[in-house]
């Protein structure tokens, strides 16, 4: 499953950068949860709706956002990716230029699971199986 996930980790942005939600929707799992970087301030996130509610909050403050993949990782079940983002703000067109890494957690081609961080570091932690 390995090659699948890369080419749908691909397709998720090629979809979000054509705003193409409901193709993005159609990659995602029903109970897909999906956790920003700022998701303890944006809410949560669960569900094809709670996928809508992030899109939109996203696109009503950064409407150009572009979200450009770097580089990407296979991880078997997971990817890792480090996405470019580049946009300006809808209030006051303030560019936006950013670098973060997203892990996505993939079941039965869709996924499940993804979390953005800040740092490389942060990601691959998240990767790494719970113990205890």
């Amino acid at each position: 499953m390995s090659r699948e996930i890369v080419e749908l980790a691909m397709l998720m942005y090629e979809c979000f950068n054509r705003r193409d939600l409901d193709r993005l929707l159609a990659l995602m799992h029903d109970e897909v949860e999906i956790e920003p970087r700022f998701g303890a301030l944006e809410g949560d996130y669960r569900g094809h709706e709670g996928v809508r509610r992030w899109w939109t909050s996203l696109l009503d403050f950064l409407p150009d956002y572009v979200a450009e993949v770097e580089q990407l990782d296979d991880a078997g079940d997971m990817t890792l990716l480090r996405i470019r983002g580049t946009a300006h703000g809808a209030a006051s067109w303030t560019p936006v230029l950013e670098t973060w890494w997203q892990v996505i957690r993939w079941r039965d081609g869709k996924c499940i699971w993804w979390r953005n961080f800040a740092t490389a570091a942060e990601a691959v932690e998240a990767m790494r199986p719970e113990t205890g």
